[in-house]
């Protein structure tokens, strides 16, 4: 029903122009049904109230990425048109647009590079997959927790943030089974960062597991010498999603979570969320 309402309000919006207004100004939009048709989120809670926080939105689907990391063709060319003036390289720098992937055809998708990765794998021909995996973990990290994506004030690409801005460190661990030496983490990576969270991506590309960790508190208890932190299984099993409801309030959408678990996850989390 969000969906369908925000949808229609991106066609409203987009149908006519609006150079007179101040929505130009807005730094969230919200992608429609289709790539050239957006409004301004001020532009939404104006027009339907009971659309509080983009929260809503992110539990029906939606995604917020910065303006920099989508490849948007038609928005620079949607904004001149409704506001009758270019989109500055400033303004770009400061926009996120929340949009809503087809879950169903991710989800179809994933299991079709599921069986294209075996084969591959069988004939030598792709070594190492860790590129795709580790971007889908990153994905299934964004969708699940509503994480926003925006540009690094560093050389380090894109920075994933919480809503209230908290930084957040997405570890990808591409495995049917943990290494024993566990999953690596860069100490300074854990210090710039509020929270740590691992994806555990099976070789089926489904999660298989979750870690939500505060920062701080990895650096306490699991903190050794070296610039390298070594996050165990059987040190860290007691805070497994699998295991441990601590963290589920940081769930943004639940059924995500469910559609992109693997079955033996899912069973587990069906009755806890």
């Amino acid at each position: 029903m969000f969906k369908e309402k925000v949808f229609g309000l991106a066609r409203e919006f987009s149908a006519q122009t609006h150079g007179s207004s101040d929505f130009d100004k807005d730094t969230i939009f919200v992608m429609g049904q289709s790539d050239d048709e957006f409004v301004p989120w001020n532009y939404i809670q104006k027009h339907a109230p009971d659309f509080s926080s983009i929260n809503l939105l992110k539990a029906e689907g939606f995604v917020y990425s910065s303006y920099d990391f989508l490849e948007l063709t038609n928005f620079d060319q949607w904004y001149q048109k409704q506001f009758q003036k270019k989109l500055t390289a400033k303004a770009m720098k400061t926009i996120g647009i929340l949009h809503s992937p087809d879950q169903k055809a991710i989800f179809d998708t994933v299991e079709v590079v599921h069986k294209v990765h075996q084969i591959l794998k069988e004939h030598k021909v792709l070594v190492n997959g860790k590129n795709l995996p580790v971007q889908l973990g990153e994905w299934y990290a964004k969708i699940i927790f509503g994480l926003h994506q925006i540009k690094s004030s560093s050389q380090r690409g894109f920075d994933f943030k919480t809503e209230l801005g908290k930084t957040v460190e997405v570890k990808v661990d591409f495995h049917d089974t943990t290494s024993p030496k566990g999953v690596k983490i860069k100490k300074s990576l854990a210090e710039l960062s509020d929270y740590i969270i691992v994806m555990y991506v099976a070789k089926n590309f489904t999660i298989r597991d979750i870690l939500f960790l505060d920062s701080d508190f990895v650096l306490r208890k699991f903190d050794s010498k070296g610039h390298t932190i070594f996050l165990k299984d059987q040190d860290v099993q007691s805070y497994f999603f699998s295991r441990s409801d601590k963290h589920f309030d940081k769930v943004a959408n639940k059924s995500a979570l469910l559609r992109f678990s693997g079955p033996n996850l899912a069973m587990k989390l069906e009755d806890k969320l």
